[in-house]
């Protein structure tokens, strides 16, 4: 295994690179055996990676089933019961006041201390597909064109009950911030095939029905790894990554004799110091003289033909979610790792038939045409579809609305390695609690680094004394599915 050191070492270890003594010389071989952030793969069980990769992963663990991963992220908690979780139960309840059984004990949200009636689903529920798989009528394109590929996991929890820590618990797999990201830990471990943009791409875009919460950039950082497997976001309109283009009156030549002269003077500060920070910064300058040309050519819409626009609804650069599902369908061409595409819209205290039938409308068909995109491209197959929100919705009513909630919600996973057409898991008869093949978000995780070829238990890296990982502690890979 290649080793990327921890950056509290390197000061260490500069101070005893200097120093002349033995001792030194013998604390600071002691400091560099310690400092493996990958543990060790039996040679029976490994599979070596191409040479270009540049993660420290040399070897995977198993044979990976796909490249890249597109989490297609519904921030502001979606709601399962309007969407993918049919339960006719609460239906029937509709009204009635929730079985305090249900209920007592339990963390809530707004609702503490009111009264706690049943909000059955506003919905019709359909089956979808040769497999027949259920969930929401507000998603005819998918259900036309995707339902067999989809896998529903109705059976997820969260730690978290409020937006932001549930962001950041969902993206890092820890409400406590300032912990790497899931695209971080996929890039620092595995690189990127991209040779001009970068391995980790974000973009945002927003609706109009549910409320706006904001979406912080820590949610890509890299954390306590250094920076250059950090996300990068672009922009939904206009320019996707601002300045990337040369001033007037300099040329690309003379801007590539500029990035070598930095990056030799930064090369020879980090012979003397060897700070990953300092490699980073030749990295960031390499990959924005590279984005100067790989921008334009991904913005570059002209050769994509008219079946491709009529196919996601969009011309592309308009700020929509289809729009950042066309380019995130090049961005996976062009060999980028990890693409996440916020849409936020879904944050539906009130008014929850209508808006959950809205944001549906603006995800839908973009959402159905990726994966109809890629599938005809020969993609699908190398690629895993990540589709859910940060928590999900209670059944209780909120006027007519629903609350925050964190005991059973549903994502789906669609592409490489998953099995289409089957919902996996479930709630109990209202909703509420996650009860049979219960799944946690860290699940999710060490799913998504399998299907990458990684063991979750052994990418790890070492900061303040400890092996951290993504998965922390504990959870599983989700089998079954």
């Amino acid at each position: 295994m290649s080793q990327l050191t921890d950056p509290n070492s390197s000061t260490r270890r500069t101070f005893l690179g200097r120093a002349s003594s033995g001792l030194g010389t013998l604390a600071l071989a002691s400091l560099l055996e310690r400092s493996g952030t990958v543990r060790p793969v039996h040679a029976a069980d490994a599979v070596q990676l191409p040479e270009h990769r540049r993660g420290v992963v040399s070897q995977l663990h198993h044979p990976a089933k796909i490249k890249r991963v597109i989490w297609l992220y519904m921030a502001g908690g979606m709601s399962h019961l309007e969407t993918w979780d049919p339960k006719p139960k609460l239906k029937e309840l509709h009204g009635q006041p929730m079985p305090e059984s249900v209920t007592k004990g339990q963390q809530i949200a707004q609702l503490q201390g009111a009264k706690l009636n049943c909000f059955g689903p506003q919905h019709d529920f359909v089956k979808y597909g040769k497999s027949g798989l259920e969930f929401s009528s507000i998603w005819p394109e998918l259900g036309a064109k995707a339902a067999d590929e989809m896998c529903l996991v109705r059976s997820m929890f969260t730690e978290a009950i409020n937006h932001d820590p549930a962001h950041t618990f969902m993206n890092t797999g820890t409400m406590i911030a300032g912990r790497p990201s899931m695209g971080a830990w996929l890039l620092y471990g595995l690189g990127s095939d991209a040779d001009n943009l970068p391995g980790f791409v974000v973009m945002v875009s927003t609706g109009n029905f549910g409320q706006k919460q904001p979406i912080a950039a820590r949610q890509w950082h890299s954390g306590f790894i250094p920076s250059r497997f950090q996300g990068v976001e672009f922009r939904s309109k206009g320019d996707p990554v601002l300045y990337v283009g040369n001033p007037a009156g300099v040329s690309r030549g003379r801007q590539e004799d500029l990035v070598n002269t930095l990056n030799e003077v930064n090369r020879l500060s980090n012979e003397r110091l060897d700070d990953p920070e300092i490699a980073t910064r030749i990295a960031q300058y390499e990959m924005a003289f590279k984005m100067q040309s790989g921008v334009p050519d991904l913005m570059d819409l002209s050769q994509e033909p008219k079946h491709i626009f009529d196919l996601y609804g969009t011309k592309g650069g308009d700020g929509s979610f289809a729009a950042n599902c066309l380019l995130a369908r090049r961005l996976a061409e062009r060999g980028s790792r990890f693409i996440q595409l916020y849409h936020r819209d879904w944050d539906h205290h009130g008014a929850v038939k209508a808006h959950s039938q809205g944001t549906a409308a603006e995800v839908d068909r973009g959402a159905a045409a990726l994966i109809t995109d890629l599938k005809q491209r020969g993609m699908l197959d190398e690629t895993l579809i990540v589709f859910g929100s940060e928590f999900g919705r209670t059944p209780m009513a909120q006027g007519d609305g629903r609350d925050h909630h964190l005991a059973g919600f549903t994502m789906w996973l669609a592409g490489g390695g998953i099995k289409g057409g089957m919902a996996y898991g479930a709630t109990d008869d209202f909703g509420y609690h996650a009860v049979e093949n219960r799944t946690h978000v860290n699940d999710i995780h060490a799913t998504i680094l399998h299907l990458m070829g990684i063991d979750h238990l052994k990418l790890t890296y070492r900061f303040q004394g400890r092996d951290f990982r993504l998965t922390d502690i504990g959870r599983k890979v989700i089998q079954p599915i």
